[in-house]
């Protein structure tokens, strides 16, 4: 509790740098968005076992042929996320989250790979298990997704890291769809974020242990703790990549930084992963934006 009220804090003067440094820079961020969706498909897919690397995922998006042979699904479902992930940039804008928008997105994502379960949700004799966890029956998906959207707004005034962590928890124990459900519930995530005024979050593959760590704690304590600590560590760093850019930082990677300057290497990347400093990672990699004096911010 203590480190999401730390986290939160941060967000807000971080908010208002963000919309500071917006104002008149549209064409900037739509081209930042733009460059985000294949890692968003790539971190996605991979968490949901796609055998998809970034580079194949970039490539399908461009529509390049790749090196290699994959299956139909494979690229159904990058080409699919991709949409629902642009889709959802503009929706956020236009319409409040309910369960037609949620069924929409669904619709969307896995058109082509199972038209017979796409846009609806679990019926009749259709559970789903994840792991040891098995989802509540088809008859309580729609009063659960009900009062999981109900409680969000109620708390409207509240933290969001929180608010975020809590419904995409819930999202995920309720598993309202017979396929697809991780993937719509990060895209929900950002839908709400930026409805909410607030940037997107991309949860990374990298972070998946502890991602299901955090499934884990809500199934067995009913506690979202590790959840609230990977958005709130995903919206920073979302923040400060946003920053880099729109306050005209020079970014170079953190092993570069280490060496101009002479610092400890590892070190830097602790205190990234901790997001002590304002470091992000952007295909992997850990960078960051310095102003032109040199001076890490």
């Amino acid at each position: 509790m203590t480190k999401t009220l730390e986290v939160y804090k941060k967000i807000s003067p971080l908010r208002e740098r963000y919309y500071t440094a917006s104002i008149g820079k549209e064409a900037l961020l739509k081209l930042i968005n733009e460059s985000e969706v294949a890692e968003q498909v790539y971190n996605s897919n991979a968490i949901e076992n796609s055998t998809l690397s970034f580079e194949d995922t970039e490539k399908i998006l461009l529509q390049i042929d790749l090196d290699r042979l994959i299956s139909e699904r494979e690229i159904f479902e990058a080409k699919n996320l991709a949409r629902v992930i642009s889709y959802t940039d503009t929706k956020a804008k236009e319409q409040e989250l309910n369960l037609e928008v949620i069924l929409l997105l669904h619709k969307m994502l896995i058109s082509n790979i199972r038209d017979d379960i796409a846009g609806r949700f679990r019926t009749h004799n259709e559970y789903v298990r994840v792991g040891s966890h098995i989802a509540p029956p088809p008859l309580e998906v729609i009063p659960r997704l009900e009062k999981m959207l109900a409680e969000y707004q109620a708390t409207h005034n509240e933290n969001i890291i929180k608010r975020i962590a809590k419904l995409h928890l819930t999202f995920e124990y309720i598993h309202p769809f017979v396929d697809g459900n991780g993937r719509i519930g990060r895209v929900i995530n950002n839908y709400l974020l930026i409805r909410e005024g607030f940037v997107p979050i991309n949860i990374k593959f990298i972070d998946r242990n502890k991602y299901y760590e955090a499934f884990k704690e809500f199934d067995e304590k009913r506690t979202a703790h590790i959840m609230e600590e990977i958005v709130g560590k995903a919206l920073t760093n979302s923040y400060y990549k946003r920053l880099a850019y729109l306050e005209n930082k020079q970014i170079i990677t953190l092993a570069e930084y280490a060496k101009k300057n002479k610092l400890s290497h590892s070190n830097l990347i602790n205190k990234a992963i901790r997001q002590t400093i304002e470091a992000f990672l952007e295909k992997n990699v850990w960078k960051i934006g310095m102003d032109r004096a040199d001076k890490l911010i």
